[in-house]
């Protein structure tokens, strides 16, 4: 038996003359918010020297995994959609199935790719996925700390009045920021690369 799904697999960048970040990584995808209700099919783990795999069967968690990857520009991201040969091994780096071999095929090519980040699938929804990734990693790349700054209050409900009285500033400024920082564009991108992914995976109403 097998089934559709995403295998994540991310090395570091420049890893032989930084620190090892595989630590902090894990650490930060186990704490995202968006993991609590949705969490990963098998939890990110470190496979081989600075490199992680994980494996995912909800589109938004995909989609909120590659954000938090894209935010510290420290990963090649590559994700491969494709069948995996079930029952799945209680760890992710001990699957089998097309899927982590377009994994395998995608952090390869991420590091001569834009936004260091590749999507690989036998669907042609993939490079759909891919461009759109691409197009919400250079939103994301623009965004300064204090845009930042912005975008988590936003994203936890908070109104932009709210969000001033938060930071200690005015209304104005804080849409000003969420202008710079490609609020509003950054969750449009992310909604179609939620959409796109639930196709892929064969979730699509």
């Amino acid at each position: 038996m097998s089934r559709t799904l995403a295998v994540v697999t991310v090395d570091q960048r420049a890893s032989r003359s930084g620190e090892d970040r595989v630590p902090e990584a894990l650490a930060a995808l186990a704490a995202l918010p968006d993991l609590a209700d949705r969490p990963l099919l098998r939890p990110f783990e470190r496979t081989a020297g600075d490199e992680l795999q994980g494996v995912v069967d909800d589109p938004g968690t995909l989609v909120a995994v590659v954000g938090a990857l894209l935010r510290t520009q420290a990963w090649y991201v590559g994700i491969g959609i494709g069948e995996v040969e079930e029952p799945l091994p209680d760890s992710a780096r001990a699957g089998r199935g097309a899927a982590y071999l377009h994994a395998r095929t995608a952090v390869t090519a991420a590091k001569n790719s834009p936004w260091q980040l590749r999507v690989v699938g036998d669907d042609p929804d993939a490079r759909s996925l891919e461009t759109t990734l691409w197009l919400w990693a250079a939103v994301l790349a623009r965004r300064t700390a204090r845009g930042w700054e912005v975008a988590e209050l936003v994203t936890e409900g908070l109104s932009y009045e709210e969000a001033g009285r938060r930071l200690g500033i005015s209304q104005s400024a804080v849409s000003q920021r969420a202008q710079a920082a490609g609020i509003v564009e950054a969750r449009r991108a992310a909604e179609l690369a939620t959409t796109l992914a639930a196709r892929l995976l064969g979730q699509a109403p």
